[in-house]
């Protein structure tokens, strides 16, 4: 329970801090396709546990920024490192990969 109430705590504060983010919560649970969003800068991703995704109550409460990434019926989920990265790399891709390199060279 104690370490239950700490990962509350610092939840709670992260959002305080970044109240001026727009928050997308990733579940196979969500109707809207991930993307079909529109990110800019500031956009937050939540992902849970890999054994138990996001608490419900939570998602119920944001269910119009729940996203889910298309997959097969039987599939249970997809790894949470390559959840993150499809995500996050259509992120990249709206805004334009910033900071990114554009261009590859060969060596020789």
């Amino acid at each position: 329970v104690e370490g239950v109430n700490m990962i509350k705590k610092s939840f709670d504060e992260f959002l305080e801090k970044n109240s001026d983010g727009n928050f997308y919560y990733l579940t196979t649970k969500g109707k809207l396709r991930y993307s079909d969003a529109q990110f800019k800068d500031n956009d937050y991703f939540m992902f849970g546990a890999e054994t138990k995704g996001l608490p419900e109550s939570l998602l119920k409460e944001n269910y119009n920024k729940a996203l889910r990434i298309p997959m097969k019926p039987v599939t249970r989920s997809l790894n949470l490192a390559n959840s993150a990265n499809i995500v996050l790399y259509e992120a990249l891709r709206q805004l334009g990969f910033p900071g990114l390199s554009h261009e590859g060279h060969l060596t020789k």
